[in-house]
């Protein structure tokens, strides 16, 4: 079977895009549409130069799920802009950025790519779970080396890495990973809890360093292992780091679930691939185009996506 399926980390791309371009792009009521006409050059970009036939915009519809922060009360909380009871937090989001999203959503939806998120998880757990059961190679489009977890070239699973932009994307593989990190992908969410993470608040084992945390999985192969081996005095482990790792007991026994992505979630079916746009939704991107100035960045993921089916 042919093909290729491209998943799409959007809220990762379209802050990069908010970030990138100019918010005096405006639409001609004033409103900013610089992540709007931004992300659609990125969807134009990568399905000329990548050529997917399937296509997922996959949703954060809750980007800092309650479950996780019950596990580790720090996760993404220098993130929060306001903390809300029994509903989802509320992000740090760009004044400017806020109008952009629905807009984004609603032009996805017009150019025919399914969003798709899932309740109480993140978009990064909608992404695991369709690379996960995907019949096809597939394509994790993103600026979040968390999902580097996922590498796996046995499946056909890598990532177009967007953290240097999209001048120079990175395709990362199982031997980039190793290059990198010095672990294989199977190891990257134990090595990400060991180093820690202040971009999501995770604070990982203190005084164990990237180094340390590889050359330990290296040895031992796991996290369960490696904290196994800082119980049995008997086990070659230097006393600085198994105090380390003792002392860390707590949080590395729930760090584990917080950092790695799901990779079984319900979310029916969904149709992933790209057709060529219809008259009916043609109209409705024309609507769109006009109203919010998308002018060029439109046309040519219009162009792109009729290119692929």
């Amino acid at each position: 079977m042919t093909g290729r399926l491209m998943l799409l980390d959007t809220a990762s791309l379209y802050y990069r895009a908010f970030h990138g371009l100019p918010d005096t792009i405006r639409a001609p009521d004033g409103s900013p549409v610089n992540a709007i006409r931004g992300l659609l050059d990125m969807v134009a970009r990568l399905l000329t130069d990548f050529e997917p036939t399937e296509l997922v915009a996959c949703w954060d519809d809750n980007w800092r799920p309650h479950w996780r922060v019950a596990l580790v009360p720090g996760y993404k909380a220098h993130r929060v802009a306001t903390m809300t009871s029994g509903a989802n937090d509320v992000e740090q989001t760009p004044e400017l950025l806020v109008p952009q999203i629905p807009i984004i959503r609603e032009v996805l939806g017009a150019l025919g790519i399914p969003i798709i998120g899932a309740q109480d998880y993140e978009a990064d757990d909608v992404i695991g779970t369709l690379a996960t059961r995907a019949r096809l190679p597939v394509d994790i489009v993103t600026g979040d080396r968390d999902l580097f977890q996922l590498v796996d070239d046995t499946s056909g699973v890598r990532i177009i890495y967007t953290a240097r932009g999209m001048s120079k994307l990175e395709l990362i593989t199982d031997a980039v990973v190793v290059s990198k990190y010095g672990v294989v992908p199977g190891q990257y969410a134990d090595f990400a809890v060991l180093r820690g993470d202040p971009s999501d608040g995770l604070p990982g084992v203190p005084g164990v360093g990237e180094k340390t945390a590889a050359a330990l999985l290296a040895e031992f192969g796991t996290l369960g292992r490696i904290t196994e081996a800082a119980q049995d005095p008997t086990t070659p482990l230097s006393a600085s780091v198994r105090s380390k790792i003792i002392a860390s007991s707590a949080y590395l026994q729930v760090a584990p679930r917080v950092v790695a992505v799901a990779r079984d979630l319900d979310l029916g079916a969904v149709d992933a691939r790209i057709h060529t746009v219809d008259d009916v939704r043609r109209q409705e991107l024309e609507l769109l185009s006009e109203k919010w100035g998308l002018r060029g960045s439109l046309e040519r993921a219009v162009r792109a996506v009729g290119s692929v089916d």
